[in-house]
């Protein structure tokens, strides 16, 4: 929840209280308070029946941010022109294409001023110390970060938005293209969301109908180790969501009797454990697909290796879980193809989940240096093709913008394969992108949601990390 959206609760209570003082509060069912007469107006104390202005209740940033919510990309361009000129911007980001879109939105300012000069340091910190970097950071009085672009909704919510680290601020023309308000808007601003998804080499006779197979006996697929990328948690947190396990339950019933007859011991032995967890109906096939998961997959460094190895023709009978744009860098040659490979979920029968989608967000930073620089810059990625291209270039990165996206496909293609350099379309069947509301329906994907993660992580979170992983 937005810190503003906090501080208007707050408001809201604290009247509750001031009525109450009083002796007097609304009747059942009116939306206002009865008027109170002149006599009393005058001799009541101010500071009882005077709420403080919400902006009082708001850092010096979250004021900025307010006022920025009201502009647009160009009215914010010229603010961020004033304020930086000659500086330097300081980000840190989980993705490193922050670098790459940098230049491109000092271009887009220098169109406005060509005077304008900006430098800038873009920061990838590794093994997951973003959030270390940043908790350090927001002890100083002003910060070196303006902004970041983060993953991990889970600790996002619990270290980054509820101690105030970190600000959410959405762009004007975004919330108009998504039909909404900054106001009325609720959330954190993604840039993008990801997806990972189940590939397998096809160069044998192996194929996978069911999302039941990739944890079934003998089968170990290769996938980032959760505790190398925390995301990796996020999802099997997600698992056990009411929709997500009831998508597992539907799965599994469409196995034939032999296959269930496989599973069902560990579905049974799971059901005192969802109770204990507190889950809904299906929680035990969750836990099941979990435990069966953790307990078999091949732990690996980075998506890069995984999608590397699977296209290659030596890779029969292997399958991975990796970020799906990884096969736009493939090279193809007489025993490397992308053609080696199938995304699961666009087999005809394919059944049940098809991979994991997870954002990447875009914050303010509460101390920052440059705060209409950073919302500048932040309206530019999420309101521009050009600010978006670092990340449109790849399949399976979805604007959270519906016009940018739409653009974004008309410009790369990438339902069409995507293009060559000469702009002619290249077509290998598992790099034709379904696109975001494919996956999401059809695909089945798995959506992060970072409250529930949060909320779940020391339940579900704490018997995950009591798995024993697979050691092969």
């Amino acid at each position: 929840m937005k810190l503003k959206k906090l501080t208007a609760l707050f408001l809201v209570c604290a009247m509750a209280l001031s009525l109450a003082a009083c002796g007097g509060a609304p009747a059942a069912g009116n939306s206002t308070p009865p008027q109170e007469s002149k006599e009393v107006q005058a001799s009541a104390p101010a500071e009882q029946n005077t709420p403080a202005p919400a902006d009082e209740n708001l850092s010096d940033v979250q004021k900025i941010i307010k006022e920025a919510e009201g502009m647009t990309l160009e009215e914010l361009a010229k603010k961020a022109i004033e304020e930086s000129n000659g500086k330097t911007f300081f980000g840190v980001g989980n993705s490193s294409r922050g670098k790459s879109a940098l230049p491109l939105f000092i271009e887009y300012l220098q169109s406005i001023d060509s005077s304008y000069t900006m430098e800038f340091d873009w920061q990838q910190p590794k093994n997951n110390k973003i959030f270390d970097q940043l908790t350090a950071d927001s002890l100083k009085p002003e910060g070196t970060f303006a902004m970041t672009l983060i993953q991990d909704g889970n600790q996002i919510e619990s270290k980054m938005v509820q101690t105030g680290i970190l600000d959410t601020f959405i762009p004007k023309e975004w919330a108009e293209a998504n039909g909404t308000t900054a106001d009325s808007y609720d959330g954190y601003l993604a840039l993008q969301t990801l997806n990972k998804v189940f590939m397998y080499n096809n160069t044998g006779s192996k194929t996978y109908d069911n999302c039941w197979d990739f944890v079934a006996e003998g089968e170990h697929g290769l996938y980032m180790d959760i505790d190398s990328e925390i995301v990796g948690k996020n999802f099997l947190y997600m698992l056990t969501q009411d929709k997500y396990a009831g998508w597992l339950k539907e799965a599994f019933d469409a196995l034939s009797a032999d296959e269930q007859a496989y599973f069902q011991p560990t579905i049974n032995e799971m059901k005192s454990e969802a109770e204990d967890l507190g889950l809904g109906a299906d929680g035990a096939y969750a836990l099941a697909w979990i435990k069966l998961w953790v307990e078999s997959y091949n732990a690996q460094t980075d998506d890069g290796p995984i999608c590397n190895t699977l296209v290659d023709q030596s890779a029969t009978d292997q399958f991975g879980l990796l970020v799906y744009s990884k096969l736009r860098s493939v090279e193809e040659s007489s025993s490397v193809s992308v053609n080696n490979i199938n995304v699961a979920a666009y087999d005809d029968g394919y059944t049940g989940i098809g991979g994991y989608g997870y954002c990447h967000y875009l914050f303010v930073t509460d101390n920052s240096p440059l705060p209409w620089t950073a919302c500048a810059f932040i309206a530019y990625m999420t309101e521009t093709v050009d600010g978006f291209s670092a990340w449109g270039k790849d399949m399976g990165g979805y604007s959270s913008n519906p016009t940018v996206a739409a653009d974004t496909e008309e410009k790369y293609g990438h339902s069409k394969g995507g293009m060559a350099e000469d702009g002619t379309t290249v077509e290998f069947e598992a790099k034709n992108d379904r696109g975001y509301d494919w996956w999401t329906t059809d695909g089945k994907l798995v959506l992060e949601d970072p409250e529930y993660c949060a909320e779940v992580s020391f339940t579900v979170g704490s018997w995950v990390e009591m798995l024993t992983k697979y050691a092969g």
